[in-house]
């Protein structure tokens, strides 16, 4: 028997819409039917985005206390549906419901900053007379929305990573259009439902379900959009910025990210963190260990006992409380991981721990002795694998570390503070956690990378500013 499912209907301009093409939102754990999204078109976009003009003149004028009212009540919604969108962001994508719990106190974290953050767009006065005969002019400068946002997000922190774009820019007063990654839009349209309880007057927030392939083009060349921010992979994001014209853009891209674990470290918490940020999320994160080079005193102990707890960490039902780690979002990415693994291997690299795959599950994965020519050496790897290093010192490992294309984040463990700035001048990379792994964050950070990690930064403050343009005035008395 077919089962009916009602379907979701997207955040247009205010409107909830659907359509007859639907996408089917399936659960990457067992291919199961979650439900369905309307599946939008390039005259859904265009139509939402002449809504959006309108929409940007309403958030302009809308006073700073509403702006953080309607926040602050989005927060309040989803903390009091707090298992509703833990179960939405487990189900339709990697995580299990630990992190999807996580995820969705983050989410009201960042909300709950981007209210504070809107009544701190402040501006400055100017000393004009700084200059010989300008003795008798005083002035300022502020900052002014910069009209409609259109934000592209991924599947891996499906509420979160929307929320990081819809607080800071509705707190900055701009109008926002998202478009979701297909696999997992329900999360993105939960985000808008918070809102429209919230009171947010229609046609700020639009979320608009569709095919990147298909709708995609519209919202990112359209003169209307003032700025694009996306999250995403470095290939799009080129794509992207070859074709969105004129406009802002912030661009966070992914890495390759490296840790460093010196000789003088706490071996326990190296691993500890390290085996953590290999591998939760399945490895589906920017910010995810995938390099790791240790001291050469330490290869015996730290891969020993690296491997012995990456051996305790549980694989298994998403929805489990004992589940460390689910599976990745499709087989299809499940097979990628997969070859890049074989690649390494059939040109040398050692396997000590895991290169499993059942379904679109992929055990946790460690390397050694990895060929430099590999692709999983130099490529980021989003997924459940590890490489391990052995360098004689700090100056090698940062030499190693700054050779990739990325430069996200790093982590190092040491306690000689001397190599500690040693790491900081000299690692190409946006921020350096130490004595924790590089995927360490907080939504109130600046965040962004280096080379090909990225534009621009986000992070609530450093979001709004992006999302605001500078205005002087100057009065000539």
């Amino acid at each position: 028997m077919k089962i009916q499912f009602a379907g979701r209907k997207m955040l247009v301009a205010g409107q909830w819409m659907d359509r007859e093409r639907v996408i089917e939102v399936r659960d990457p754990q067992d291919n199961s039917l979650i439900d369905t999204v309307p599946a939008a078109s390039v005259h859904d976009m265009l139509q939402c985005i002449e809504e959006a003009k309108e929409g940007a003149r309403i958030a302009a004028s809308m006073p700073v206390h509403e702006r953080i009212a309607v926040i602050n009540k989005a927060a309040d919604h989803i903390e009091a549906n707090n298992e509703k969108y833990t179960y939405t962001i487990s189900r339709e994508g990697s995580k299990t419901i630990r992190e999807a719990r996580g995820e969705v106190d983050r989410c009201i974290q960042t909300l709950r900053i981007s209210a504070e953050e809107a009544r701190r767009i402040h501006g400055e006065t100017i000393p004009f007379d700084q200059r010989p005969g300008s003795e008798n002019r005083v002035g300022y400068y502020y900052h002014v929305p910069i009209g409609i946002v259109g934000a592209i997000t991924p599947f891996n922190d499906p509420l979160n990573l929307v929320a990081h774009k819809v607080g800071p820019a509705i707190a900055s007063g701009n109008a926002i259009i998202v478009k979701p990654a297909s696999a997992t839009p329900l999360s993105a349209l939960l985000l808008a439902e918070a809102f429209a309880e919230a009171g947010l007057p229609s046609k700020i927030l639009s979320v608009i379900t569709g095919y990147g392939h298909e709708i995609g083009d519209a919202l990112v060349t359209h003169p209307a959009i003032r700025m694009i921010s996306f999250t995403g992979g470095l290939e799009a994001g080129e794509e992207i910025t070859r074709k969105a014209g004129l406009k802002k853009i912030s661009m966070e891209l992914g890495s390759n990210s490296p840790v460093i674990v010196l000789e003088d470290a706490d071996l326990q918490e190296a691993i500890e963190a390290s085996v953590s940020g290999a591998f939760s999320a399945a490895g589906q994160n920017c910010l995810s260990v995938q390099r790791i080079y240790m001291h050469k005193s330490l290869v015996t102990s730290f891969q020993e006992g690296f491997v012995e707890r990456t051996k305790q960490f549980s694989i298994g039902d998403k929805q489990s409380e004992l589940t460390d780690m689910g599976p990745l979002i499709n087989e299809k990415e499940a097979i990628r991981v997969e070859r890049l693994v074989e690649e390494a291997l059939d040109k040398g690299a050692e396997l000590l721990e895991g290169g499993i795959r059942e379904g679109a599950f992929y055990s946790p994965t460690v390397l050694t002795n990895i060929p430099e020519d590999c692709t999983i050496a130099k490529e980021e790897i989003f997924g459940p694998v590890v490489l391990l290093y052995p360098v004689a010192d700090l100056e090698t490992a940062i030499e190693k570390a700054n050779d990739v294309r990325y430069g996200l984040q790093a982590g190092i463990f040491t306690n000689d503070v001397r190599k500690v700035h040693m790491a900081i001048e000299k690692l190409d990379v946006g921020g350096i956690m130490i004595n924790d792994s590089s995927d360490y964050r907080i939504d109130a950070m600046p965040f962004g990378g280096m080379k090909n990690s990225g534009l621009g930064r986000e992070g609530i403050k450093f979001s709004i500013k992006e999302m605001t343009e500078t205005k002087v005035v100057c009065y000539k008395l």
